[in-house]
């Protein structure tokens, strides 16, 4: 195990220069041991402190060559405090490196601590921290080099990358400070361009994102959270309400060629970021209409289905060639592809439900659906399917919430979801599950269903134990266990199971390729990577993940693209400087959720119009309405802008 020398980050510090062991689990720090295949790293340094591996790593050098990187790759200059401190820290610290430093110089270093403390954002402010962490706990290093008796080496190689809390935590890696303050400066085209770099279909995930980046807002400290996913659908529906046309052009020609599988979230991203590199693409998509799970699993009152039309068009107008009504294992095998195309990359989602493991699910009874995720489907799709008048839905996912919802538009005079734990334990969004309550769906929680009841092979009724919540389990959520002899009978005419989806991933069985699977009937690809055990063929988004989200998917897809473009153009796959930057951010945490952010709160958060639920429920009318833009700028405002630098040494 990786033995720690010295750290100063998360506001301990452990000093194991004089001797002592402790690693880097015990300290419950996660970092690779080596960095691509460039060596071991020795040492790393940013926003929240020293971590030192290495004995051999100099951390006067360390730290010079980090706040230079600081000052002239990523320092703003739109604040004096910024641009001149970070400037003096650097020629300071260059000076002490070259042998021609003062002992004075380290008081500067410290008083200029205290200036860097009034900086328009937080880059240049947590930068200073880990330089002062050094000149405290390494001052005899200083010195030396001071007086001439030792002389800073640098170390190998460098390597750096900006981040923020909210893009280490969004699986896409958005740059959201950049495009909030576009939005705040009223520059919207500016803001979906900010996006667009790491995100193709806007319009979608500012709306249905689950924003996990939003848990990672250090505005929440103070008071609430940016509401960065509708500044996302803010940028994105200036574009198309003003009738502009999006700026992106496919990259110069390359003679490769791409199949993607899939016109789901995932499919469509690889798809995009390979056509800008200049590769022609060719998605094959089962369904008539691209989107996946978004388009027939996500109604169109929380997505309307033109705008992610919309998003797809925007990615054929790059020379993206969608074949609908194609499936793969039908239509088209997998070992037909990887001998048409240079490279394939699964997508496909999550379509094939999950069963109950009730009496009577396979008895074929008239009114039980065979999953939620069929039963959406259906109904969007246009398709014959009769909701009954008394409907109940199983499971406390967004399916099942969605169940419920599209149940009551469709006719239902009683919607009923059961969840075998209590509201506070579903996985649904809070505010999915709101709007649900909103619209007049009935919830009963702790019950769990042990049979189907039916007369002349009709659902009547659905036989419910009640349900005792325990010790948690590995979610953390308390376990649910049945209560003997507390069964009843609740009567219904329609059932829909909405208990989880997985991937149909029958046609890996065409032709023995090598794709391995897991045993939650995903594919295996190598970590970061993407790629499968058969050469030229990648995966990513719910095959890959398992079902996820949207972002998930899309950040897969994009992480994907990149790695393929590496393996077509030069033969091998690996993880380049960003990548693998995001991900040793990822494992080291940047939101801090203790900090003391030391601002005054009382900015509270916009929120966009929605209309009434008892109005809602009669149609698929959109129930979000758009944020108008002087809400936008308000919000914008509230952001803290909160970036940060990190770098490892390589040793």
């Amino acid at each position: 195990m990786t033995q720690v020398i010295f750290s100063s980050l998360g506001k301990n510090i452990v000093d194991q220069r004089q001797g002592g062991e402790i690693d880097l689990a015990s300290l419950k720090l996660k970092l690779p041991e080596t960095y691509q295949d460039a060596g071991k790293i020795g040492a790393f340094i940013g926003w929240d402190g020293l971590l030192v591996l290495d004995r051999g790593v100099n951390v006067v050098a360390l730290a010079a060559e980090y706040i230079k990187r600081v000052q002239e790759k990523y320092c703003c200059a739109k604040c004096t405090p910024g641009k001149k401190g970070t400037r003096v820290l650097q020629e300071t610290l260059r000076r002490i490196v070259g042998g021609q430093g003062r002992e004075e110089d380290l008081g500067t270093i410290e008083a200029l601590g205290e200036l860097l403390k009034s900086c328009k954002c937080t880059l240049c402010m947590t930068s200073v921290k880990p330089i002062l962490d050094s000149v405290k706990h390494f001052r005899d290093d200083y010195m030396a080099c001071i007086r001439g008796q030792s002389k800073a080496q640098p170390a190998r190689d460098y390597r750096d990358k900006l981040t923020a809390p909210c893009m280490d935590r969004c699986p896409a890696h958005i740059d959201i400070p950049a495009y909030v303050e576009h939005i705040k400066d009223y520059r919207y085209d500016e803001s979906l361009s900010a996006i667009r770099r790491n995100m193709p279909i806007p319009a979608v995930c500012g709306r249905v994102c689950p924003h996990p980046c939003e848990s990672a807002c250090r505005r929440a400290l103070v008071d609430e959270p940016i509401s960065i996913m509708v500044l996302k659908r803010v940028a994105s529906d200036h574009e198309w309400m003003h009738q502009k046309q999006p700026p992106m052009i496919p990259g110069t020609a390359k003679n490769k060629t791409v199949a993607v599988v899939g016109a789901g979230p995932a499919g469509l991203t690889c798809a995009y970021y390979l056509a800008l590199e200049g590769y022609k693409v060719t998605i094959f998509e089962a369904m008539s209409e691209p989107g996946g799970t978004v388009a027939v699993g996500i109604p169109d009152y929380r997505q309307p289905r033109h705008l992610l039309r919309r998003d797809a068009e925007i990615i054929e107008a790059l020379g993206v060639e969608i074949r609908y009504n194609t499936r793969l294992g039908t239509d088209v095998s997998l070992k037909e592809l990887k001998v048409q195309f240079d490279g394939v990359f699964v997508g496909v989602g999550a379509h094939k439900s999950k069963p109950m493991g009730v009496e009577g699910e396979d008895a074929g009874y008239d009114g039980f659906s065979k999953g939620g995720i069929d039963y959406l489907r259906a109904v969007a799709l246009g398709q014959s399917v009769e909701t009954g008048k008394r409907v109940v839905v199983v499971g406390g996912g967004n399916t099942a919430i969605d169940c419920v919802r599209v149940a009551l538009r469709e006719g239902a005079e009683e919607s009923i979801l059961i969840y075998r734990r209590t509201r506070k334990e579903m996985p649904a969004e809070p505010y999915e599950v709101d709007d649900a309550d909103e619209e007049g769906v009935r919830f009963e929680f702790l019950v769990n269903p042990t049979r189907i009841v039916a007369e002349n092979g009709k659902v009547v009724g659905l036989e419910l134990v009640k349900m005792i919540l325990g010790e948690p389990d590995d979610s953390g959520r308390r376990r649910p266990q049945p209560d003997p002899g507390s069964e009843f009978i609740l009567p219904c005419d329609m059932v829909i199971p909405a208990i989880g989806q997985e991937p149909d991933l029958g046609f890996l069985d065409q032709g023995d390729l090598g794709v391995q699977t897991t045993r939650w009937n995903t594919i295996v690809a190598k970590e970061g990577i993407l790629m499968t055990d058969c050469e030229g063929v990648f995966a990513g988004g719910d095959c890959e993940i398992g079902p996820m989200t949207v972002v998930a998917a899309v950040g897969g897809g994009r992480r994907a693209a990149r790695t393929m473009d590496r393996w077509l153009s030069e033969g091998k796959t690996y993880l380049d400087d960003e990548d693998s930057m995001e991900d040793l951010f990822c494992a080291l945490k940047v939101f801090d959720a203790d900090e003391e952010v030391g601002i005054l709160g009382g900015l509270h958060r916009e929120h966009q119009p929605k209309v009434s639920g008892a109005e809602r429920a009669k149609n698929y009318d959109e129930i979000e309405l758009a944020m108008s833009e002087s809400q936008a700028v308000r919000e914008a405002q509230r952001c803290l802008r909160c970036y940060r630098v990190g770098m490892v040494a390589l040793s």
